[in-house]
């Protein structure tokens, strides 16, 4: 599972980094560059979600395989979120 999570990170650090470039490209650079830069983001966030996808897949089989630690991590997150949303 942490391969699948750590991909995951990586790929969606290339979305951000290409989305940078993009943003930076577009100042006043020519066509042919923009058009290359976004072939890019697009490329990137194919991957992403390939790895998104990829990562759903995994955690739903950890859940099948464990489903009573996945229900006590589930209520430990609602326990936690609870508790800090009931805070003013």
């Amino acid at each position: 599972m942490e391969r699948a999570t750590d991909k995951l990170a990586q790929d969606l650090r290339a979305v951000m980094t290409n989305a940078e470039e993009l943003l930076r490209a577009t100042a006043g650079a020519p066509g042919a560059e923009i058009e290359k830069l976004r072939e890019r983001a697009e490329e990137s966030l194919r991957v992403a979600r390939e790895s998104l996808k990829e990562a759903g897949i995994e955690l739903e089989e950890q859940v099948r395989r464990h489903p009573w630690a996945a229900l006590g991590i589930a209520a430990g997150i609602g326990l936690l979120l609870g508790t800090l949303l009931s805070r003013k």
